[in-house]
């Protein structure tokens, strides 16, 4: 699967202390990596981090939107590569604080890559975006292939097409491989962030009430270690000068775009998904009504073509829609009986199946 590449190697991560930095941490410390996170501060109460206790070099606190900060860190850690996750990522919240969001997703983004691009040590950088960066006026039904148009009409999705957008600028005037990542609606244990379909249904088993919004809405749903596989798969090509089957590999060629989608029978309604969880946990508890809020609109119908994925990097899904669920589940509700954290479990078991 991996070829040892990331073991000794040093890795910079922004948003190290968020859901999906968090994994992507405890997973880069499994293969041996020698991390340093670079994030504003803990999202949430309870903290996937914090509960982690990660092994790293630094962990260090600073704004995405200070580039002397950024590039002092930066620097100082002299890193292989480096995954930039720190991001303002509720699309909802992006309606109250569109500032706030503009600022952090598109001129945060240009920090880091600047930064990143002025540090001698650095061989390959990889931008994570989302699957809401393209322009979704239509409602197309057809999955999002990454040469289809940028776009956004809430600024969450906006910015992060700005995003693509500026790491594209980059990418046409360096020698290193720059890469931006598109990915689902991502499930796990750990994630406490409001407004969020399974932290709400999570915090239902403790009496809090909630209503799911737009249940007729379509997403590509997947368990948070498929990207993160993705991302390392593409890592591990951006760095390395062989491919895994021994061929001469061309690491500028893989600083593109990149879809890291669910299985198209996963893309499933958010009505559906809420009743395969209610099923692993009859402690939850929802009600599915359609809230209408025009001025906080969001896309009913979100599907990712992943077949660049499959075919260049080998990358695949490898849990169901039904075992991502179970697993989210389980770990929920063993940290709610005994405080019981299953990230490095899961992350083994996960392995245990990656061809």
């Amino acid at each position: 699967m991996y070829s040892g590449i990331y073991r000794n190697n040093r890795v910079f991560i922004t948003g190290h202390t968020g859901f999906k930095g968090s994994w992507l941490t405890a997973y880069l410390s499994l293969l041996g990596a020698e991390i340093a996170g670079f994030s504003q501060n803990i999202p949430t109460q309870p903290a996937h981090f914090t509960l982690l206790k990660p092994n790293l070099c630094r962990d260090l606190r600073g704004d995405v939107n200070d580039f002397n900060a950024v590039k002092q860190a930066v620097a100082d850690f002299a890193p292989d590569i480096l995954f930039h996750l720190a991001a303002q990522p509720i699309v909802r919240r992006s309606y109250d604080f569109p500032l706030q969001t503009f600022q952090t997703n598109i001129l945060g983004t240009a920090n880091v890559l600047e930064a990143a691009l002025q540090t001698p040590s650095v061989r390959a950088v990889i931008v994570i975006t989302t699957d809401k960066c393209y322009i979704n006026r239509n409602e197309n039904t057809a999955p999002f292939v990454e040469s289809d148009t940028l776009g956004g009409s809430d600024p969450y999705s906006a910015s992060k097409a700005c995003a693509e957008i500026i790491a594209d600028s980059y990418r046409q005037r360096t020698d290193i491989p720059l890469a931006t990542c598109r990915s689902g609606n991502a499930i796990g244990g750990g994630d406490w962030a409001v407004d969020r379909l399974m932290p709400n249904m999570m915090r239902s088993v403790n009496g809090e009430s909630m209503k799911i919004r737009m249940p007729a809405a379509t997403r590509p749903w997947q368990f948070v270690l498929e990207p993160l596989h993705g991302y390392l798969l593409l890592g591990e090509k951006m760095l390395d000068g062989e491919m895994l089957d021994g061929e001469t590999n061309d690491r500028q060629s893989y600083g593109e775009c990149w879809n890291f989608g669910p299985a198209l029978e996963d893309n499933v309604s958010v009505k559906r998904f809420a009743e395969l969880t209610a099923k692993c946990w009859d402690k939850i508890r929802c009600e599915t009504e359609t809230i209408p809020d025009e001025s906080r609109r969001e896309a009913a119908l979100l599907m990712l073509d992943s077949s660049k994925a499959h075919r260049r990097l080998h990358w695949q899904p490898v849990w169901s829609l039904e075992q991502s669920i179970a697993e989210t589940v389980r770990w929920y509700r063993d940290f709610d009986a005994a405080g019981t954290v299953r990230t490095q479990e899961q992350i083994e078991m996960y392995l245990s199946r990656c061809v």
